[in-house]
């Protein structure tokens, strides 16, 4: 027989352990599965939340699953390989064989950053080579930066960067010919664009120098942004057949204001359906789940005893 929980929670990120906050605060039974690999494991330190300015990421991670130990929430390292719909809720299958079940189920796995194929964009991922300008811009603003292009949100990145340096270069190549207006938009502002290829990386004792370009040029640069091609962590959904939405940076589970999908025991929040949610959003929204999905208990609850 399998374990029975109140809510089992994908993911241990802030996104994950703050809806399980809010949910053993409201004395639920809860099961953190968590793949121990969040989203900016690359980054030095968070910023831009509040009250956190400058905390490793991983001391973040570790205050909050010792605040949880106050209760009845359990965190399990693993993964989960599958879920299914039972009787009064859901079976969960982890990545170790066991099956283990609950009245809701919380998304919060995150996703995958899968960068450009350029030689040395991994080693300076989160280092010198970036993606969120509000989480890093103030630490590189006056320098020189660059915007390298992966797809047409890269046009939207370029002028959002702006913002932090007037020594900004957009790389165009993967975006194709620029439109000569969005060309000009982009040139009245002080962005210098160069069509040219980029080729790799360049670094020295682990900091980001520039770039080399496929004609052999070097372009001297203090950090780089790009727009990763995102993977949702979500392919463990696939049995429940959950209505899902498109937008500009992929596909996505569909979910409304409260993070409910179109099954009604599962929610999802977090990068797992917002890739632009950093961890002060996360952690809001994660806190909001928490919440409604301990409603939707307590609704249930009552429902359920009005019946018999």
């Amino acid at each position: 027989m399998s374990e029975r929980w109140d809510v089992i929670v994908v993911g241990g990120g802030v996104a994950g352990l703050s809806a399980a906050l809010t949910l053993g605060r409201a004395r639920r039974r809860v099961l953190v599965v968590d793949a121990e690999e969040p989203r900016n494991r690359f980054a030095a330190q968070v910023h831009g939340a509040l009250g956190h300015e400058g905390t490793d990421p991983a001391e973040l991670l570790r205050r909050g699953r010792e605040e949880l130990g106050t209760y009845d929430v359990t965190i399990r390292p693993g993964t989960v390989e599958q879920v299914a719909d039972t009787e009064g809720g859901l079976t969960v299958a982890l990545g170790g064989g066991d099956t283990v079940s609950a009245r809701a189920l919380i998304v919060a796995s995150g996703l995958t950053d899968e960068l450009p194929d350029i030689a040395g964009t991994g080693e300076q991922w989160g280092v010198g080579v970036l993606h969120c300008p509000y989480c890093h811009g103030w630490e590189v603003r006056d320098q020189r930066l660059a915007v390298l292009g992966t797809s047409p949100v890269s046009l939207h990145q370029a002028e959002l960067v702006r913002q932090w340096s007037d020594r900004l270069t957009f790389f165009t190549a993967a975006c194709g010919p620029l439109d000569p207006e969005i060309a000009a938009r982009l040139r009245s502002r002080g962005v210098e664009l160069i069509e040219t290829p980029v080729a790799e990386i360049l670094s020295d004792n682990g900091r980001l120098t520039g770039v080399r370009l496929t004609d052999g040029s070097q372009v001297a640069l203090d950090a780089v942004f790009i727009a990763p091609t995102l993977r949702p962590h979500d392919e463990f959904l696939a049995a429940l057949r959950l209505e899902r939405a498109e937008n500009p940076m992929g596909s996505f589970i569909a979910v409304d204001p409260t993070g409910r999908t179109s099954h009604p025991r599962v929610w999802a929040v977090g990068n797992v359906v917002n890739p632009g949610a950093n961890v002060p959003i996360s952690i809001g929204a994660g806190s909001m789940t928490g919440g409604v999905v301990n409603m939707a208990l307590v609704t249930e609850d009552f429902e359920h005893a009005a019946s018999e």
